[in-house]
């Protein structure tokens, strides 16, 4: 792939702000010291280890990109939802190039202000630790050095300005780089922990706490993880549909089989994301309300309380997201508009109730699949004793992200390597001239 000069620029341009997002991962926001934030942060979980992962340790860090790129995700996620009830947002999705460019400067405008309130909200509490530590309550130094409105005012303006320099980095991947932006800037922040992961299973294998049957049980099961998830995220369901003949002027157009492609996951990511959310919010509140500590207790990450409904509420959003996001209604339609109908289903109603059918079925073999590689880690952790939680919403993000990735570079080589189709001994095609070697 690095043969071909306008890949190679887009590769090299890619890896080139990806390392600018990891450099700025370690930029201290001014006024916290980064110490005390990494000790407090070693004996936290809950809500903050998630949020954490996906910033690629800026929390700990105390970055000027400790809000990471979640606002603009959240954002983008509201839009979607209320383009379901607002007809104008529903009316914008549907005019195509014009409609996707206002969406998403609507979308920026809402990453800005989730950035400028959740901002406000951390500086709250980064001043909250500080007099936590001052009392002693746990914490060997304060924080936040100098509290006060000036540190408010200046933690809002810099986190802020670093989600919109990373919404920047992402789309200028996007659009000059190779694969989506936004998702290889998650990606980053999460593979960047591998290395550490490595060394430490290094480091217990060395020290014998973990033996090396175990070892290769554990790259068994990671390997065949992998392959699951490729090979269900890559599923598809293709219904046939056939376009009857339709005469235009004095030509006949149409007549063409097709088909409508129904992927096994179509919610992606999002139901692990809002499941892990909703659970982890009690381990967080129940630090600030001494009320809430026995219901978190029994929360507890890797307990069958917390699977249960971590499988429950997975299940739960899958459906939810697939039928905010796909309308079987507007598909039939859509087909019946344009003389496309399913062999042996009438147009229309009928259509529709069959898609809807054939989705829910879909939709809960996807959403079991979620369930098993999002409790993973769980399973790891307390069968094979691992150093590194592997599985979840991680391996489901860096995967996809991976795949995507991949089919945009091999999209970049077939465009320019027409030859690949024809074999070794077949023509060699240059632009439109077709030459035998």
């Amino acid at each position: 792939m690095f043969r071909i000069q306008e890949l190679r620029k887009r590769i090299i341009f890619t890896l080139s702000l990806l390392a600018v997002y990891r450099l700025g991962i370690f930029i201290t926001t001014p006024g916290i010291d980064r110490e005390a934030m990494q000790s407090f942060m070693q004996s936290q979980g809950g809500l903050l280890s998630l949020f954490n992962l996906f910033s690629g340790g800026a929390i700990e860090q105390a970055s000027i990109f400790a809000l990471g790129i979640m606002p603009y995700i959240s954002a983008s996620i509201i839009i979607q939802l209320l383009a379901v009830v607002i007809p104008a947002l529903e009316r914008l999705q549907k005019e195509g190039e014009l409609g996707r460019r206002k969406i998403t400067q609507y979308t920026r405008y809402g990453t800005i202000a989730l950035a400028v309130v959740q901002g406000l909200g951390i500086s709250f509490w980064l001043e909250g630790l500080g007099t936590a530590a001052q009392a002693g309550a746990g914490l060997a130094a304060p924080v936040v050095l100098e509290p006060g409105w000036g540190f408010r005012f200046m933690t809002v303006i810099t986190l802020a300005s670093g989600t919109a320099f990373i919404m920047w980095l992402g789309e200028q991947i996007t659009e000059r780089g190779i694969g989506n932006g936004i998702s290889l800037v998650i990606f980053a922040g999460i593979v960047a922990g591998i290395p550490d992961a490595i060394f430490q299973t290094i480091n217990w294998f060395s020290t014998d706490q973990i033996d090396a049957f175990s070892l290769l049980v554990i790259g068994v099961i990671i390997l065949a993880a992998i392959a699951g998830v490729v090979f269900m995220e890559r599923g598809q369901r293709r219904i046939p549909v056939q376009y009857a003949k339709r005469v235009v002027g004095r030509k006949t157009v149409g007549g063409q089989t097709t088909h409508l492609p129904l992927k096994v996951n179509a919610s992606g990511v999002i139901p692990p994301i809002f499941a892990s959310s909703i659970l982890l919010f009690p381990a967080t509140l129940a630090g600030w309300f001494p009320a809430l500590k026995g219901f978190s207790d029994r929360l507890q990450i890797g307990g069958w309380e917390y699977n249960t409904l971590y499988v429950l509420l997975i299940v739960f959003f899958a459906f939810f997201y697939t039928a905010v996001t796909f309308n079987p209604v507007d598909v039939a339609d859509n087909m019946k508009k344009h003389g496309g109908y399913i062999p042996g289903i009438r147009p229309g109603k009928k259509t529709a109730d069959y898609i809807d059918r054939v989705l829910t079925r879909l939709t809960f073999g996807g959403a079991g699949y979620l369930a098993i590689v999002c409790v993973l880690p769980t399973i790891l952790i307390n069968t094979m004793n691992t150093p590194f939680a592997f599985g979840g919403t991680a391996l489901l993000i860096v995967v996809g992200v991976a795949l995507d990735t991949v089919q945009q570079i091999e999209s970049h080589l077939i465009t320019r390597h027409y030859e690949g189709f024809t074999g070794a001994h077949g023509p060699r095609i240059r632009g439109r001239r077709v030459a035998a070697r």
